[in-house]
């Protein structure tokens, strides 16, 4: 089984009372890694999987996970089926894309970390924020007019058809 195999399974078998201890596990190890990349931009987080896995104190199956929530901010992307403890990696990252996909998965432990302010200036951190916001608006179409042809496609006005029981 791989290891990327394994984080999925590890997600997969938590019941109510052991998601408190795994959300901490891998919380704590992602905190501390994110800690450490921003602390260090623009230097590349590189090494061999089980060193930069003992350098962190994680599980191999945590630190895939890890790995995996980065994974869609990354200019070059790891194929994580691939990854043993053996494998060398580059994390070459895309830094906007890393702080927009931290709220976009409501990381607030993460995009507020104060090592941020290492990669870009408070304004820099406000336009992404606010690129994020503006992602998620919903446009809604204006409502048909009685006259309009239905938008369900029937072909009839839609006072005849869905308007009928509007």
């Amino acid at each position: 089984m791989s290891i990327f195999e394994e984080w999925n399974e590890l997600c997969g078998e938590q019941s109510e009372e052991s998601f408190s201890a795994f959300w901490k596990e891998y919380s704590d190890c992602e905190t501390k890694v994110y800690q450490h990349i921003l602390a260090n931009y623009p230097k590349k987080l590189e090494g061999r999987f089980s060193d930069l896995m003992n350098k962190f104190q994680a599980r191999p199956a945590i630190f895939m996970g890890f790995m995996d929530g980065i994974s869609d901010s990354l200019n070059e992307k790891i194929d994580l089926q691939e990854v043993t403890e053996d494998t060398e990696l580059s994390f070459d990252i895309d830094y906007e894309k890393l702080y927009f996909n931290m709220h976009k998965a409501g990381a607030d432990y993460l995009y507020t970390l104060k090592e941020w302010n290492n990669v870009f200036d408070d304004d820099k951190l406000a336009s992404i924020e606010k690129a994020y916001k503006r992602s998620k608006t919903v446009r809604v179409a204006r409502k048909p007019g009685r006259n309009d042809p239905c938008p369900c496609g029937s072909g009839k006005k839609y006072k005849n058809c869905c308007g009928r029981t509007a």
